[in-house]
């Protein structure tokens, strides 16, 4: 025994342990700003304790929320429904940016599109190798995510561990159809309001209500309304006119494809193809029940987060 009474903190709880000094670390958050050329891009940061000597984890969001927002929401007595908490407690420094256009970042007044999204994600990934010394990252993008970091993907391999495909369109998913009658809505329009009850719609795309929960449902409207105010679509441009924007042979990396049973953007049928294409022998491809498009809120987000963490773990 080196003590007597030993205090932790874990998930906003505090514990005794009695006959033991050990104690959990507490998992901390740091807001972080990375400038380019006028355009500030915020990152969110959380790790368990001191950050040093961790592997590094990025996630890059999707069309619709920013990084935050995204997989690091907080609903109260359900702490699980954090991928960013669930993360760093097995270990990883994790970071979550804000594509110019959303969240917290600059909101160019003439929207933005996936390149200059993917170039974002490049300076980020440059800020956080300088920041915490590091040779690479792990990445996990989703939804329009998957677009902008395969093109980073594509581009700077020499910078990516191992990639996370997470809800990856292909040129004929059902959800991409469903927009394309909006294109010149979102030609006209750089940026338009989603009003809060909107942002619960996703939830049920092709999706069973069976695998919601009303309160997390009710908990990521009330956020995403709050901090987007104004929702890009740029994105929603370029995955309507100009997909597919990633080629799977240049992704050299080794790449998991994970997404839900339900989801309307991402099934087998279109992305096999995808997936047998990729060079590098060490890949995964994974499909997760009771779970659709917003897999990280849902029913299966459990099994979720252990398949991310599986692969960021498993030796090279």
């Amino acid at each position: 025994m080196y003590g007597k009474i030993g205090i932790c903190f874990l998930s906003g709880i505090f514990f005794l342990l009695v006959g033991s000094s050990i104690a959990l670390a507490q998992i901390v958050g740091t807001e972080h700003w990375v400038n380019n050329d006028g355009v500030k891009i915020y990152v969110w940061e959380k790790c368990e304790g001191k950050p040093s000597g961790k592997p590094v984890i990025v996630l890059a969001h999707g069309s619709a929320t920013a990084g935050r927002e995204s997989f690091d929401l907080q609903v109260e007595g359900k702490p699980s429904y954090s991928l960013v908490d669930f993360l760093a407690g097995q270990g990883f420094d994790v970071f979550a940016l804000d594509i110019q256009g959303f969240g917290r970042s600059t909101h160019p007044e003439g929207g933005i599109t996936t390149a200059q999204a993917s170039e974002d994600l490049n300076n980020v990934v440059d800020y956080v190798l300088k920041l915490r010394n590091v040779p690479k990252v792990n990445l996990l993008a989703w939804s329009w995510g998957t677009q902008y970091a395969g093109m980073f993907v594509m581009a700077h391999p020499d910078k990516v561990a191992k990639y996370i495909s997470y809800a990856q369109m292909h040129v004929n998913s059902p959800d991409i159809a469903r927009r394309k009658p909006k294109i010149e809505v979102f030609r006209n329009n750089p940026y338009l309001t989603i009003p809060e009850a909107a942002w619960k719609t996703r939830f049920y795309s092709m999706t069973p209500a069976s695998v919601n929960d009303p309160n997390v449902v009710d908990e990521y409207a009330k956020s995403a309304a709050r901090v987007e105010t104004r929702t890009a679509t740029g994105p929603q441009l370029d995955m309507c006119t100009i997909m597919p924007m990633v080629n799977p042979k240049l992704i050299p990396v080794p790449t998991m494809i994970i997404h839900g049973q339900y989801d309307d953007v991402a099934d087998m049928s279109g992305l096999l193809p995808f997936f047998s294409q990729l060079p590098n022998p060490y890949k995964r491809y994974v499909v997760v029940p009771d779970a659709g498009h917003m897999m990280t809120f849902q029913k299966g987000h459990r099994l979720f987060q252990q398949e991310v963490a599986s692969f960021f773990k498993a030796a090279d």
